[in-house]
């Protein structure tokens, strides 16, 4: 999982092609371009970017790149100097130091012709928006006859803190924690958000052509392992038992190690017919506003129904 997010910006990842996202934080250490002065930067590099995109087309990817929560997109040409060698202009080009500059060429191996993308920012934004940005740019056509299966591995125990600091688990409370990362959870010391966000699961998806196919994970089989968890999502020994008191209690008799795992098959068959949208190969889909139109779905409810279920239709706001 930290390889895909850090190399390719995505979960699930299109290998079809290149470009893959490249490391450019401690180039830009010590650097006076305010705009590379945050937390994370990285970069990808479009081959032959500088000849083929013009500028009104530079300006919507800088546009669609705000509508996904970057602050900008910093973008520079690669041209070739007198000297033979390499050099960036246009853009924010003016304000790297020379130095910082063949840094930046260097990492991204950039030739004369191409153009160059970076996002500077918080690390997990930084690499959503440039892989996003990296599929607008170069993801191949779904009917180009590839098929690359890759599985992803070790996810994140947790997602991230709430408001009052305790952690989100990523798949769900129940998935076994990393065996390398057992001792650390269950030493019984206070974790910080740092570490508990740093522990790894026992998940794992098969990906496609950049569509999750199926996703599974190892479950809880250990009492004081799922206790431990619910300690650190802030739920009470009282409060677990009470909540979850048959799965603990079943604990106590020796559940067997046990994992699930689910593929989509609508998603496959969509892939092996090249079609861009599962609409296409479900049988009886919705429309986009959520309609049936095999059953007329939604459709009003009888009042003698709503009351068999003791429910209510509140008049619109």
């Amino acid at each position: 999982w930290h390889d895909a997010m850090e190399r390719f910006g995505s979960d699930k990842p299109d290998t079809r092609f290149g470009m893959e996202l490249a490391e450019l934080t401690p180039i830009f250490a010590d650097t006076q371009a305010r705009v590379f002065q945050a937390p994370c930067v990285k970069g990808i590099c479009l081959t032959g970017g500088a000849e083929d995109l013009p500028r009104s087309r530079v300006d919507e990817l800088v546009a669609t790149c705000q509508r996904w929560g970057a602050k900008g997109l910093a973008w520079m040409r690669v041209v070739a100097t007198e000297e033979g060698g390499s050099a960036l202009d246009a853009g924010v080009a003016k304000f790297l130091s020379p130095d910082e500059g063949a840094a930046v060429i260097e990492a991204l191996e950039a030739r004369p012709g191409d153009m160059v993308f970076l996002v500077a920012d918080e690390r997990p934004l930084v690499r959503h928006v440039l892989g996003l940005l990296r599929l607008e740019l170069g993801r191949p056509p779904v009917n180009d006859g590839r098929f690359n299966y890759l599985w992803v591995v070790d996810f994140p125990l947790f997602e991230g803190l709430n408001a009052e600091g305790e952690p989100i688990p990523s798949h769900h409370p129940f998935t076994m924690p990393h065996t390398d990362d057992l001792p650390l959870l269950m030493s019984g010391q206070p974790l910080d958000g740092e570490a508990l966000l740093g522990i790894r699961s026992q998940a794992y998806d098969l990906v496609l052509n950049g569509w999750e196919l199926g996703s599974g994970s190892v479950r809880i089989h250990r009492r004081e392992i799922q206790q431990r968890i619910f300690e650190v999502l802030g739920i009470a020994p009282d409060e677990a038992q009470e909540r979850f008191g048959f799965l603990l209690d079943a604990f106590r008799y020796g559940a067997p190690p046990h994992a699930g795992f689910a593929v989509g098959l609508d998603r496959l068959g969509a892939l092996l017919v090249a079609e861009e949208n599962i609409r296409e190969v479900i049988a009886f889909p919705k429309t986009q506003s959520g309609a049936d139109p095999l059953t007329d779905a939604p459709s009003p409810i009888a009042d003698t129904h709503l009351q068999e279920l003791g429910l209510r239709v509140l008049p619109p706001a």
